[in-house]
Protein backbone atom coordinates (compact mmCIF):
# COMPACT_ATOMS: atom_id res chain seq x y z
CA UNK A 1 0.00 0.00 0.00
CA UNK A 2 2.94 2.39 0.49
CA UNK A 3 4.47 2.20 -2.80
CA UNK A 4 0.64 3.03 -4.26
CA UNK A 5 0.44 5.59 -2.45
CA UNK A 6 3.49 6.85 -3.50
CA UNK A 7 2.71 6.42 -7.30
CA UNK A 8 -0.64 8.00 -6.55
CA UNK A 9 1.32 11.04 -5.17
CA UNK A 10 3.73 11.29 -8.23
CA UNK A 11 1.51 10.84 -10.87
CA UNK A 12 -0.63 13.65 -9.25
CA UNK A 13 2.71 15.30 -9.88
CA UNK A 14 3.32 14.71 -13.54
CA UNK A 15 -0.31 15.38 -14.05
CA UNK A 16 0.13 18.80 -12.32
CA UNK A 17 3.56 19.97 -14.35
CA UNK A 18 1.33 18.99 -17.52
CA UNK A 19 -1.64 20.66 -16.49
CA UNK A 20 -1.32 22.82 -20.04
CA UNK A 21 -0.79 20.18 -22.31
CA UNK A 22 -3.51 17.77 -20.87
CA UNK A 23 -5.56 20.92 -20.11
CA UNK A 24 -6.46 19.83 -16.55
CA UNK A 25 -6.22 22.28 -13.97
CA UNK A 26 -3.91 21.56 -11.40
CA UNK A 27 -6.05 22.37 -8.97
CA UNK A 28 -8.62 19.53 -9.33
CA UNK A 29 -5.94 16.91 -9.49
CA UNK A 30 -4.10 18.12 -6.52
CA UNK A 31 -7.45 17.98 -4.59
CA UNK A 32 -7.96 14.16 -5.80
CA UNK A 33 -4.22 13.63 -4.72
CA UNK A 34 -4.77 14.39 -1.53
CA UNK A 35 -8.09 12.30 -1.35
CA UNK A 36 -6.77 9.48 -2.57
CA UNK A 37 -3.74 9.58 -0.61
CA UNK A 38 -5.77 9.92 2.74
CA UNK A 39 -8.13 7.27 1.62
CA UNK A 40 -5.36 4.97 0.73
CA UNK A 41 -3.42 5.45 4.09
CA UNK A 42 -6.50 4.45 6.15
CA UNK A 43 -7.09 1.38 4.56
CA UNK A 44 -3.13 0.24 4.60
CA UNK A 45 -1.47 -1.93 7.04
CA UNK A 46 -0.15 -0.46 10.10
CA UNK A 47 3.37 -1.60 10.40
CA UNK A 48 6.18 -0.88 12.78
CA UNK A 49 7.81 2.21 11.04
CA UNK A 50 4.51 4.06 12.05
CA UNK A 51 3.47 2.19 15.07
CA UNK A 52 7.21 3.18 16.44
CA UNK A 53 6.82 6.86 15.24
CA UNK A 54 6.39 9.61 17.59
CA UNK A 55 3.07 11.10 16.05
CA UNK A 56 1.84 7.77 16.95
CA UNK A 57 3.07 7.76 20.49
CA UNK A 58 1.86 11.20 20.91
CA UNK A 59 -1.44 9.93 19.53
CA UNK A 60 -1.72 7.13 22.13
CA UNK A 61 -1.05 9.49 24.62
CA UNK A 62 -3.96 11.68 23.70
CA UNK A 63 -6.08 8.37 23.56
CA UNK A 64 -5.08 7.61 27.39
CA UNK A 65 -6.68 10.98 28.39
CA UNK A 66 -9.64 9.97 27.29
CA UNK A 67 -9.98 6.24 27.79
CA UNK A 68 -8.03 4.02 30.16
CA UNK A 69 -4.74 2.27 29.44
CA UNK A 70 -6.65 -1.28 29.29
CA UNK A 71 -9.14 -0.02 27.15
CA UNK A 72 -6.41 1.31 24.27
CA UNK A 73 -4.36 -1.47 24.66
CA UNK A 74 -7.39 -4.00 23.97
CA UNK A 75 -8.67 -1.65 20.89
CA UNK A 76 -7.82 -3.71 17.66
CA UNK A 77 -5.51 -2.66 15.79
CA UNK A 78 -7.19 -1.94 12.37
CA UNK A 79 -9.62 0.24 14.49
CA UNK A 80 -6.19 1.61 16.63
CA UNK A 81 -4.91 3.14 12.75
CA UNK A 82 -8.28 4.53 11.42
CA UNK A 83 -8.36 6.66 14.40
CA UNK A 84 -4.72 7.89 14.34
CA UNK A 85 -5.38 8.34 10.62
CA UNK A 86 -8.14 11.22 11.42
CA UNK A 87 -6.36 12.55 14.18
CA UNK A 88 -3.31 13.45 12.38
CA UNK A 89 -5.73 14.44 8.99
CA UNK A 90 -7.33 16.59 12.08
CA UNK A 91 -3.68 17.76 12.77
CA UNK A 92 -2.85 18.75 9.39
CA UNK A 93 -5.82 20.47 8.51
CA UNK A 94 -5.19 22.90 11.63
CA UNK A 95 -1.83 23.73 10.38
CA UNK A 96 -3.45 23.88 6.95
CA UNK A 97 -6.23 26.27 7.60
CA UNK A 98 -4.15 28.61 8.88
CA UNK A 99 -2.00 28.98 5.79
CA UNK A 100 -5.21 29.12 3.53
CA UNK A 101 -6.83 31.69 5.71
CA UNK A 102 -3.91 34.01 5.81
CA UNK A 103 -3.54 33.26 2.21
CA UNK A 104 -7.18 34.42 1.22
CA UNK A 105 -6.88 37.46 3.85
CA UNK A 106 -3.93 38.79 1.78
CA UNK A 107 -5.05 38.17 -1.57
CA UNK A 108 -8.52 39.83 -0.45
CA UNK A 109 -6.84 42.65 0.98
CA UNK A 110 -4.93 43.13 -2.35
CA UNK A 111 -7.44 42.86 -4.50
CA UNK A 112 -9.52 45.33 -2.67
CA UNK A 113 -6.42 48.19 -3.13
CA UNK A 114 -6.60 47.12 -6.67
CA UNK A 115 -10.52 48.35 -7.32
CA UNK A 116 -9.64 51.81 -5.81
CA UNK A 117 -6.54 52.03 -8.31
CA UNK A 118 -4.36 52.61 -5.14
CA UNK A 119 -1.17 51.04 -6.96
CA UNK A 120 -1.33 53.70 -9.42
CA UNK A 121 -0.08 56.25 -6.77
CA UNK A 122 3.04 53.74 -7.32
CA UNK A 123 3.19 52.84 -11.30
CA UNK A 124 2.32 56.50 -12.23
CA UNK A 125 5.28 57.30 -10.87
CA UNK A 126 7.53 55.62 -13.11
CA UNK A 127 8.58 57.93 -15.96
CA UNK A 128 11.59 57.38 -17.76
CA UNK A 129 12.50 56.59 -21.33
CA UNK A 130 16.28 55.14 -20.83
CA UNK A 131 15.87 51.15 -21.08
CA UNK A 132 18.12 50.67 -18.70
CA UNK A 133 16.76 53.10 -16.06
CA UNK A 134 13.70 51.32 -16.88
CA UNK A 135 15.11 47.97 -16.38
CA UNK A 136 17.17 49.27 -12.84
CA UNK A 137 13.75 50.91 -11.96
CA UNK A 138 10.85 48.30 -12.61
CA UNK A 139 13.32 45.25 -11.20
CA UNK A 140 13.86 47.07 -7.80
CA UNK A 141 10.25 48.56 -7.42
CA UNK A 142 9.10 44.56 -8.12
CA UNK A 143 11.76 42.96 -5.30
CA UNK A 144 10.51 45.51 -3.00
CA UNK A 145 7.02 45.79 -3.98
CA UNK A 146 7.18 42.03 -3.77
CA UNK A 147 8.31 41.91 -0.06
CA UNK A 148 5.51 44.02 1.22
CA UNK A 149 2.72 42.07 -0.90
CA UNK A 150 3.92 38.92 -2.37
CA UNK A 151 5.29 38.04 -5.68
CA UNK A 152 2.31 36.63 -7.35
CA UNK A 153 0.47 40.31 -7.29
CA UNK A 154 4.01 42.26 -7.77
CA UNK A 155 4.02 40.42 -10.67
CA UNK A 156 0.45 41.02 -12.01
CA UNK A 157 0.63 45.02 -11.40
CA UNK A 158 4.62 45.26 -12.71
CA UNK A 159 3.62 43.42 -15.95
CA UNK A 160 0.49 45.84 -15.93
CA UNK A 161 2.79 48.73 -15.57
CA UNK A 162 4.94 47.64 -18.70
CA UNK A 163 2.10 47.30 -20.90
CA UNK A 164 1.76 51.20 -20.56
CA UNK A 165 5.55 51.95 -20.84
CA UNK A 166 7.28 49.43 -23.69
CA UNK A 167 5.45 49.37 -27.00
CA UNK A 168 8.46 46.53 -28.34
CA UNK A 169 6.78 43.00 -27.95
CA UNK A 170 10.43 41.61 -27.69
CA UNK A 171 11.56 44.55 -25.07
CA UNK A 172 8.55 43.69 -22.90
CA UNK A 173 8.80 39.97 -22.83
CA UNK A 174 12.38 40.91 -21.67
CA UNK A 175 11.19 43.18 -19.53
CA UNK A 176 8.34 40.09 -17.83
CA UNK A 177 11.02 37.72 -17.62
CA UNK A 178 13.28 40.09 -15.43
CA UNK A 179 9.81 40.73 -13.10
CA UNK A 180 9.78 36.70 -12.57
CA UNK A 181 13.26 36.52 -11.62
CA UNK A 182 13.27 40.19 -9.39
CA UNK A 183 9.70 38.91 -7.83
CA UNK A 184 10.51 35.56 -6.48
CA UNK A 185 13.96 37.19 -5.70
CA UNK A 186 11.85 39.92 -3.21
CA UNK A 187 9.53 37.54 -2.39
CA UNK A 188 12.03 35.12 -0.82
CA UNK A 189 13.38 37.37 2.63
CA UNK A 190 10.53 38.32 4.33
CA UNK A 191 7.26 36.37 5.87
CA UNK A 192 4.61 37.92 3.64
CA UNK A 193 6.83 37.86 -0.14
CA UNK A 194 6.33 34.59 -0.94
CA UNK A 195 3.73 31.57 0.21
CA UNK A 196 6.96 29.12 0.92
CA UNK A 197 8.35 31.63 3.57
CA UNK A 198 4.82 32.31 4.60
CA UNK A 199 4.68 28.24 5.15
CA UNK A 200 8.09 28.31 6.84
CA UNK A 201 7.02 31.33 9.35
CA UNK A 202 3.51 29.65 9.73
CA UNK A 203 4.85 26.66 11.04
CA UNK A 204 7.17 27.91 13.55
CA UNK A 205 10.66 27.17 11.32
CA UNK A 206 11.82 30.80 11.01
CA UNK A 207 11.26 34.21 12.51
CA UNK A 208 10.79 37.23 10.90
CA UNK A 209 13.91 39.27 12.19
CA UNK A 210 15.68 36.35 10.99
CA UNK A 211 14.83 35.46 7.85
CA UNK A 212 14.85 39.09 6.62
CA UNK A 213 18.51 39.59 7.76
CA UNK A 214 19.84 36.39 6.73
CA UNK A 215 18.07 36.53 3.29
CA UNK A 216 18.05 39.93 2.04
CA UNK A 217 21.87 40.28 0.74
CA UNK A 218 21.37 36.66 -1.35
CA UNK A 219 18.50 37.85 -2.27
CA UNK A 220 19.55 41.02 -3.48
CA UNK A 221 22.49 39.05 -5.38
CA UNK A 222 20.05 36.93 -7.21
CA UNK A 223 18.36 39.80 -8.69
CA UNK A 224 21.55 42.08 -8.92
CA UNK A 225 23.84 39.20 -11.28
CA UNK A 226 20.64 39.44 -13.70
CA UNK A 227 20.36 42.59 -13.92
CA UNK A 228 24.05 43.84 -14.38
CA UNK A 229 24.43 41.08 -17.06
CA UNK A 230 21.23 42.45 -19.11
CA UNK A 231 21.95 45.95 -18.46
CA UNK A 232 25.26 45.41 -20.04
CA UNK A 233 24.11 44.16 -23.50
CA UNK A 234 21.61 46.60 -23.87
CA UNK A 235 23.91 49.02 -23.39
CA UNK A 236 24.34 50.97 -26.41
CA UNK A 237 20.91 49.85 -28.10
CA UNK A 238 17.87 52.10 -28.91
CA UNK A 239 14.47 50.26 -27.89
CA UNK A 240 11.32 51.49 -28.24
CA UNK A 241 9.95 52.42 -25.24
CA UNK A 242 6.42 54.53 -25.35
CA UNK A 243 5.49 57.23 -22.68
CA UNK A 244 2.80 56.18 -20.13
CA UNK A 245 -0.79 56.14 -20.94
CA UNK A 246 -3.16 57.04 -18.35
CA UNK A 247 -6.57 55.84 -19.21
CA UNK A 248 -8.46 54.78 -15.94
CA UNK A 249 -10.29 57.24 -13.65
CA UNK A 250 -9.58 57.96 -10.08
CA UNK A 251 -11.39 56.28 -7.63
CA UNK A 252 -12.54 57.44 -3.99
CA UNK A 253 -10.15 56.66 -1.55
CA UNK A 254 -7.55 55.11 -3.53
CA UNK A 255 -4.50 56.38 -2.06
CA UNK A 256 -6.34 55.74 1.69
CA UNK A 257 -6.72 52.01 0.16
CA UNK A 258 -3.25 51.72 -0.50
CA UNK A 259 -1.74 53.34 2.49
CA UNK A 260 -3.97 50.78 4.66
CA UNK A 261 -3.53 47.72 2.52
CA UNK A 262 -0.05 47.89 2.66
CA UNK A 263 -0.01 48.56 6.56
CA UNK A 264 -2.14 45.80 7.18
CA UNK A 265 0.17 43.20 5.73
CA UNK A 266 3.36 45.09 7.00
CA UNK A 267 1.72 44.98 10.51
CA UNK A 268 1.21 41.27 10.70
CA UNK A 269 4.48 40.33 11.70
CA UNK A 270 4.30 43.35 14.38
CA UNK A 271 0.87 41.95 15.23
CA UNK A 272 2.49 38.40 15.86
CA UNK A 273 5.30 39.65 17.77
CA UNK A 274 3.26 41.57 20.11
CA UNK A 275 0.09 38.91 20.62
CA UNK A 276 1.95 35.64 20.09
CA UNK A 277 -1.18 34.78 17.96
CA UNK A 278 -1.36 33.02 14.80
CA UNK A 279 -0.33 35.22 11.86
CA UNK A 280 -3.89 34.69 9.93
CA UNK A 281 -5.50 36.58 12.91
CA UNK A 282 -3.51 39.37 12.21
CA UNK A 283 -4.63 39.25 8.41
CA UNK A 284 -8.01 38.50 9.17
CA UNK A 285 -7.49 42.01 11.81
CA UNK A 286 -6.03 44.12 8.79
CA UNK A 287 -8.93 42.66 6.28
CA UNK A 288 -11.93 43.31 8.75
CA UNK A 289 -10.27 47.56 9.15
CA UNK A 290 -10.23 47.83 5.04
CA UNK A 291 -13.55 46.24 4.85
CA UNK A 292 -15.21 48.69 7.31
CA UNK A 293 -13.52 51.36 5.55
CA UNK A 294 -14.67 50.75 2.17
CA UNK A 295 -18.07 50.14 3.54
CA UNK A 296 -17.70 53.69 5.33
CA UNK A 297 -16.24 55.42 2.11
CA UNK A 298 -18.72 54.48 -0.17
CA UNK A 299 -22.26 54.26 1.82
CA UNK A 300 -23.85 56.70 -0.52
CA UNK A 301 -23.80 54.45 -3.34
CA UNK A 302 -26.10 51.74 -4.47
CA UNK A 303 -25.47 48.14 -3.49
CA UNK A 304 -24.79 47.29 -7.41
CA UNK A 305 -21.75 50.54 -7.91
CA UNK A 306 -21.01 49.32 -3.81
CA UNK A 307 -20.05 45.80 -4.62
CA UNK A 308 -17.16 46.66 -6.59
CA UNK A 309 -15.42 48.62 -3.77
CA UNK A 310 -16.17 45.90 -0.92
CA UNK A 311 -14.73 43.55 0.56
CA UNK A 312 -17.88 41.32 -1.25
CA UNK A 313 -16.45 42.23 -4.47
CA UNK A 314 -12.58 41.68 -4.21
CA UNK A 315 -13.68 37.90 -2.61
CA UNK A 316 -15.29 37.69 -6.05
CA UNK A 317 -12.13 38.14 -7.92
CA UNK A 318 -9.89 36.54 -5.48
CA UNK A 319 -8.19 33.36 -7.37
CA UNK A 320 -9.77 30.60 -4.66
CA UNK A 321 -8.75 27.70 -7.23
CA UNK A 322 -5.05 28.74 -6.35
CA UNK A 323 -5.72 28.38 -2.55
CA UNK A 324 -7.86 24.96 -2.79
CA UNK A 325 -4.64 24.11 -4.75
CA UNK A 326 -2.68 24.64 -1.75
CA UNK A 327 -5.27 23.02 -0.15
CA UNK A 328 -4.80 19.69 -2.16
CA UNK A 329 -1.40 19.35 -2.00
CA UNK A 330 -0.46 20.37 1.36
CA UNK A 331 -3.07 17.41 2.08
CA UNK A 332 -1.12 14.94 0.16
CA UNK A 333 1.88 15.86 1.24
CA UNK A 334 0.91 15.33 4.73
CA UNK A 335 -0.10 11.60 4.05
CA UNK A 336 3.25 11.15 3.21
CA UNK A 337 4.40 12.89 6.26
CA UNK A 338 1.81 10.99 8.64
CA UNK A 339 3.13 7.34 7.47
CA UNK A 340 6.73 8.36 8.25
CA UNK A 341 7.65 8.20 4.23
CA UNK A 342 9.33 11.96 3.97
CA UNK A 343 11.14 11.00 7.16
CA UNK A 344 12.57 8.06 5.66
CA UNK A 345 13.12 9.77 2.37
CA UNK A 346 15.36 12.38 4.74
CA UNK A 347 17.07 9.67 6.66
CA UNK A 348 18.09 8.34 2.48
CA UNK A 349 19.42 11.77 1.17
CA UNK A 350 21.63 12.13 4.63
CA UNK A 351 22.94 9.00 4.01
CA UNK A 352 23.40 9.28 -0.20
CA UNK A 353 24.84 13.12 -0.09
CA UNK A 354 25.06 14.28 3.46
CA UNK A 355 25.96 17.83 3.04
CA UNK A 356 22.31 19.59 3.53
CA UNK A 357 23.47 22.27 2.01
CA UNK A 358 23.97 20.31 -1.87
CA UNK A 359 20.25 18.58 -0.74
CA UNK A 360 18.86 21.96 0.02
CA UNK A 361 20.41 23.41 -3.59
CA UNK A 362 19.20 20.89 -5.60
CA UNK A 363 15.14 21.26 -4.00
CA UNK A 364 15.63 24.71 -4.79
CA UNK A 365 16.06 23.86 -8.67
CA UNK A 366 13.81 20.83 -8.70
CA UNK A 367 11.77 24.13 -7.69
CA UNK A 368 12.15 25.00 -11.00
CA UNK A 369 10.20 21.74 -12.53
CA UNK A 370 7.70 21.20 -9.79
CA UNK A 371 5.67 23.52 -7.60
CA UNK A 372 7.51 24.83 -4.66
CA UNK A 373 4.91 24.78 -2.72
CA UNK A 374 4.55 20.57 -2.65
CA UNK A 375 8.85 20.80 -2.28
CA UNK A 376 8.50 23.27 0.99
CA UNK A 377 5.69 21.42 2.50
CA UNK A 378 7.36 18.14 1.92
CA UNK A 379 10.91 19.77 3.43
CA UNK A 380 9.00 20.80 6.28
CA UNK A 381 7.65 17.24 6.68
CA UNK A 382 11.28 15.54 5.98
CA UNK A 383 13.27 17.72 8.52
CA UNK A 384 11.95 18.12 12.69
CA UNK A 385 11.63 21.02 14.13
CA UNK A 386 13.16 19.35 17.01
CA UNK A 387 16.11 18.19 15.16
CA UNK A 388 16.65 21.56 13.38
CA UNK A 389 15.21 24.69 15.76
CA UNK A 390 13.65 27.91 14.66
CA UNK A 391 16.07 30.03 11.93
CA UNK A 392 18.80 26.83 11.65
CA UNK A 393 20.25 27.55 8.57
CA UNK A 394 18.22 24.52 7.13
CA UNK A 395 14.71 26.33 7.11
CA UNK A 396 16.48 29.90 5.96
CA UNK A 397 18.06 28.02 2.97
CA UNK A 398 15.34 26.44 2.44
CA UNK A 399 13.24 29.14 2.12
CA UNK A 400 15.66 31.65 -0.21
CA UNK A 401 16.58 28.29 -2.43
CA UNK A 402 12.60 27.42 -2.96
CA UNK A 403 11.58 31.14 -3.61
CA UNK A 404 14.06 31.89 -6.28
CA UNK A 405 14.82 28.52 -7.44
CA UNK A 406 11.32 28.62 -9.60
CA UNK A 407 12.87 31.39 -11.57
CA UNK A 408 15.08 29.63 -14.06
CA UNK A 409 11.57 27.87 -15.63
CA UNK A 410 8.33 30.39 -16.24
CA UNK A 411 6.66 27.53 -15.11
CA UNK A 412 8.77 26.69 -11.91
CA UNK A 413 6.54 29.60 -10.08
CA UNK A 414 3.22 31.55 -9.52
CA UNK A 415 4.88 34.57 -10.26
CA UNK A 416 6.00 32.89 -13.46
CA UNK A 417 2.98 31.10 -14.62
CA UNK A 418 1.00 34.30 -13.78
CA UNK A 419 3.26 36.63 -16.62
CA UNK A 420 3.25 33.67 -19.18
CA UNK A 421 -0.61 33.78 -19.22
CA UNK A 422 -0.41 37.53 -19.39
CA UNK A 423 2.14 38.40 -21.75
CA UNK A 424 1.85 34.90 -23.19
CA UNK A 425 5.35 33.97 -22.82
CA UNK A 426 6.66 31.06 -24.55
CA UNK A 427 8.00 28.24 -22.83
CA UNK A 428 11.23 27.78 -25.50
CA UNK A 429 11.80 32.06 -25.43
CA UNK A 430 12.46 31.75 -22.05
CA UNK A 431 14.74 29.09 -21.34
CA UNK A 432 16.69 30.54 -24.02
CA UNK A 433 16.19 34.31 -22.61
CA UNK A 434 15.75 34.34 -19.23
CA UNK A 435 16.91 31.10 -17.89
CA UNK A 436 20.45 31.27 -17.48
CA UNK A 437 19.99 34.82 -15.85
CA UNK A 438 17.69 33.03 -13.35
CA UNK A 439 20.26 30.28 -12.74
CA UNK A 440 23.30 32.85 -12.70
CA UNK A 441 21.50 34.69 -9.90
CA UNK A 442 20.37 31.80 -8.26
CA UNK A 443 23.54 30.35 -8.24
CA UNK A 444 25.04 33.47 -6.52
CA UNK A 445 22.99 34.24 -3.97
CA UNK A 446 23.22 30.39 -3.14
CA UNK A 447 26.57 30.96 -2.50
CA UNK A 448 26.42 34.66 -0.71
CA UNK A 449 24.15 32.74 2.38
CA UNK A 450 26.68 29.37 2.38
CA UNK A 451 29.69 32.36 2.81
CA UNK A 452 27.55 34.60 4.73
Amino acid sequence: MDILIIVVFVAGYVLIALEHPIKINKTATAILTGVVCWTLFVFMEPGPLLSDSKAFKDFQDVLSIERTPEDVAAAPADELHKEFVVYELNEHLASIAQILFFLLGAMTIVELVDAHRGFRYITDRIRTRNPRTLLWIVCFVTFFLSAILDNLTTSIVMVSLIRKLISDKETRLTFAGMIVIAANAGGAWTPIGDVTTTMLWIGGQVSTAAIITSLFIPSMICLLIPVLFLGFRLKGKTLEVAEPVHTATDVKGGRLMLFLGIGALVSVPVFKTLTHLPPYLGMLCGLGILWVVSEVMHSGLDDIAKKNYTVAGALSRVDVPSVLFFLGILLAVGSLESMQLLNEFAAFLDRAIGDQRIIITLIGVLSAVVDNVPLVAASMGMYSVDTYPMDHMIWEYLAYCAGTGGSILIIGSAAGVAVMGMEKVDFIWYLKRISLLALMGYLGGALAYVLI
